[in-house]
């Protein structure tokens, strides 16, 4: 017989839309233990975010995604087909972009999937207009992002 898993408590933190960590209703400000939250950030299989601090382990409550895009840089290498876009995550990481994993929602809202982990990145307005500029709509009406010659289709959600 299979062994029961009990439930893991609540961090009794809340993640906004915006990006924005908070606990019990006050936003986490002293960027070092946001940065030790954020950095010890796991994703059950249930598609639960958890909190795993020295194996002390408890659910997040978040609104949408706990990273988020807060900037795009286009990187020209100088050598053809090398050009990427960087993407600078609320974590304080950078890392290049997957254009494959591009995809929008139906509230028009632009996501990618980002980290070894899997985990979706929604990009905040700064980001989404930054990255936007290289999006075009191609003769069929879908929208794709053109980088070294090649389309990469932008999902529907």
């Amino acid at each position: 017989m299979a062994e029961k898993k009990e439930p893991l408590p609540p961090c009794m933190i809340f993640v906004a839309n915006d990006g924005k960590w908070y606990h019990e209703g006050a936003e986490i400000i002293h960027r070092p233990i946001f940065l030790w939250l954020i950095q010890s950030l796991e994703k059950d299989d249930e598609g639960n975010y958890i909190v795993n601090l020295n194996n002390q382990r408890c659910v997040l409550e978040v609104e949408d995604t706990p990273l988020v895009v807060q900037q795009v840089h286009r990187n020209s290498a100088g050598q053809p087909e090398a050009d990427e876009f960087l993407l600078v995550l609320n974590d304080e990481s950078t890392e290049p972009l997957d254009p494959a994993t591009l995809r929008i929602s139906p509230e028009n809202i632009l996501y990618c999937t980002v980290k070894a982990a899997g985990f979706p990145a929604r990009f905040l307005r700064p980001a989404y207009y930054q990255i936007a500029e290289y999006i075009e709509e191609d003769d069929q009406g879908r929208f794709v992002l053109r980088l070294n010659n090649r389309e990469y289709l932008i999902k529907n959600n």
